[in-house]
């Protein structure tokens, strides 16, 4: 069920340049799952669409959720929010869209992949499975790193950065190759370049590989179709063949999507 209601600031951090993080006070992190998204408004009437953004980490006991968020603008929703103290309200809506398929997983060697902004999901997947599989994961990053000490955690962690600041010099796939890496399931998110790629190596090794799309939305519910991405089964809204990435996934088997 999604919920729509005002949630409490309960604490903000910046980690880097233009990388915060924020723990919300709101019901929907008893419904919440890894891999899925909320929505927050902004309080400004100009901005009309809400702001997805992945779920970082569930405390369902506390009614707590943590979203990690780069900030993309001066005049954006997600400069508003990293504006936001403690004690504040803000807007939310969800959870939203499909998560990891987690009992894929269970008892199964698993490597989670993450670029980028694609990272923070990858924490709450990565203390779902902990314990329950063997992690390893692979986390790329532009040059200043954020959510290692969270994530090593729960798995043998390993990075990239892009100028060789620090772990492997590259991107993941590089660093998957240097590491001979040989999961029996694969977990990603991230940009789409990295995601392809990651799907072409899990497609040439015959790894099971589910990948959770970024994309710009509009309604984050799946009646504005502005989120799609071709698909290699036909589609029961359009008679087309695409997905919804905000409503289909954003978390799809490698070999549903055309990417």
């Amino acid at each position: 069920m999604i919920i729509k209601e005002s949630a409490k600031v309960i604490s903000q951090t910046c980690l880097g340049e233009d990388i915060y993080s924020i723990w919300l006070e709101t019901t929907i992190a008893n419904k919440a799952n890894p891999g899925q998204f909320v929505s927050l408004y902004t309080k400004d009437r100009s901005k009309l669409l809400p702001r997805p953004i992945s779920v970082c980490e569930i405390h369902k006991e506390e009614n707590a959720l943590r979203l990690v968020y780069r900030v993309t603008g001066e005049d954006t929703g997600t400069k508003q929010f990293s504006c936001l103290a403690v004690g504040d309200q803000i807007e939310i809506m969800g959870p939203l869209g499909n998560g990891f398929e987690i009992e894929k997983g269970v008892q199964k060697k698993v490597l989670l992949v993450g670029g980028g902004i694609g990272i923070p999901p990858m924490l709450a997947l990565a203390k779902e499975l902990a314990g329950k599989a063997m992690v390893e994961m692979m986390m790329g990053y532009r040059s200043e790193l954020f959510l290692t000490q969270e994530l090593e955690q729960y798995g043998a962690l390993y990075f990239t950065t892009d100028d060789g600041s620090a772990g492997i010099k590259g991107h993941v796939l590089q660093g998957i190759k240097v590491l001979n890496l040989m999961p029996e399931v694969i977990y990603a998110c991230g940009p789409t370049p990295m995601l392809k790629g990651i799907k072409k190596f899990a497609l040439e090794k015959n790894v099971p590989c589910y990948l959770s799309m970024e994309e710009k939305m509009a309604c984050g519910i799946g009646a504005c179709l502005a989120c799609v991405c071709p698909s290699k089964e036909p589609d029961d809204y359009s008679q087309g063949y695409t997905k919804r990435i905000c409503k289909d996934g954003p978390v799809f088997l490698a070999t549903e999507v055309e990417i």
